[in-house]
């Protein structure tokens, strides 16, 4: 098991307050309501002590998640100061001396199996103490069996407030534990799915090479066939644009992987640029402040290009080829939203799906998103889907301006 961490130092220091109070409502009760003669100095000494303790541990509780062993310390304090009170109080007469099994309880549920045995060594010694050389009750309004019999009822109540204290903190802190866990097991399996992929897309790449620079020539070929034809040359002139940057996506897939620092940084226009090549029929609307110059990691290109073919495909789909984008740079943040007209979707289709090979599309291969979602948690940013106004949909993102310039 893992080492406790502060949740559950201030889940300790919660149920010792609790101890605290309920220590001091004992010793009031017993003597002022039952009449019994206790030795108040030294039980209002345990009180004090206890609450001291409390206190100074209260006060670095936010520090460092501590060691098996510190946690064992704070719980051996807590076992030393029950026996003090119990021994004090009628030892083994003292139906209170069971709540040494919360103290094994508690152990048992934070802390590793040896320090665990430890603590309920620790338990059985100071039970063994108080029950040896404690003192018994003197004195009182009622005979000592109606004594323990309402001591016992106490003792139950008090149990179970600390038992349901105890466990529904723990219950959620395992609930939230489980999502963590369950999150980090999808990353995983999507990360480990992308690396798969890039391994498969660089042998391809080399592939891809000799049949692109034919097409190359081949383009190169029919336009010294057609000199005369002006359409002609303009879409050949469009073909050789589309093959160089298939060329050059190609050689960058083949190159050796260098890190991060080695990749070529990409300015905002030349996104746009190149999106606007791909996808001539679609209709782009942008604010005017777009930061065009502004370079960044190749990843956010990436994003770029998904989100707009997305809404574009979008838009498409209900013959309203356009797209609104809106990318500005914001108190230390990149904001970026591309609002598409199609159908839109339903409360419950919301999310977006962060899974490799997960498509919304009919012809799509799901790729694009899972990626897009790894590169929004690679730079510690956002990415949110909401409903456009009429129809449509609007997706989100912010990034932090540090995280998004590549290194030179």
């Amino acid at each position: 098991m893992d080492f406790p961490d502060t949740s559950f130092q201030r889940t300790l220091c919660s149920l010792r307050w609790l101890a605290t109070a309920g220590q001091a409502t004992a010793i009031l009760v017993a003597t002022w309501l039952l009449g019994l003669d206790l030795p108040l100095v030294p039980l209002w000494s345990g009180v004090c002590v206890l609450a001291l303790f409390n206190l100074s541990v209260q006060l670095h509780v936010h520090a460092t998640d501590p060691a098996p062993v510190t946690a064992f310390g704070h719980i051996l304090v807590d076992v030393a100061v029950l026996t003090w009170m119990v021994g004090w109080s009628g030892g083994i007469a003292n139906p209170f001396g069971s709540l040494f099994l919360i103290l094994i309880a508690l152990a048992a549920l934070a802390l590793p199996l040896r320090w665990t045995h430890a603590v309920a060594a620790a338990c059985v010694a100071g039970y063994a103490t108080s029950a040896v050389f404690g003192r018994p009750l003197q004195g009182g309004y009622f005979d000592s069996m109606s004594l323990h019999l309402w001591g016992a009822a106490a003792n139950f109540l008090l149990s179970s407030v600390v038992v349901l204290v105890f466990s529904t903190r723990l219950a959620a802190a395992l609930r939230e534990r489980e999502n963590q866990l369950a999150l980090l097991r999808e990353r995983f399996v999507r990360n480990e799915g992308i690396v798969a992929l890039a391994t498969h897309a660089a042998s391809v790449a080399h592939e891809l090479n000799t049949p692109l620079a034919t097409m190359t020539l081949l383009a190169d070929d029919i336009a010294e066939q057609q000199p005369g034809n002006p359409e002609i040359q303009e879409d050949l002139d469009t073909l050789r644009e589309l093959l160089v940057q298939c060329r050059e996506r190609v050689l960058a897939l083949a190159a050796p992987a260098e890190g991060a620092r080695s990749r070529a940084r990409v300015s905002i226009g030349d996104i746009l640029e190149q999106w606007r090549l791909v996808r001539p029929t679609v209709q782009l609307r942008r604010n005017p402040d777009v930061p065009l110059r502004l370079a960044l990691d190749p990843g956010v290109g990436h994003l770029l290009q998904v989100l707009l073919n997305n809404a574009a495909d979008a838009g498409e789909a209900l013959g309203n080829a356009r797209v609104d984008l809106d990318l500005r740079v914001a108190e230390g943040h990149l904001h970026g939203e591309v609002r598409d007209y199609g159908p839109g979707f339903s409360a419950s289709q919301a999310a977006l799906p962060g899974t490799l090979f997960n498509s919304g599309k009919t012809d799509g291969m799901g790729v694009g998103l899972a990626l897009s979602h790894a590169t929004i948690e690679r730079l510690h940013g956002e990415l949110w889907m909401r409903p456009a106004e009429g129809r449509g949909a609007r997706v989100g993102f912010r990034l932090p301006l540090a995280n998004l310039e590549a290194p030179r």
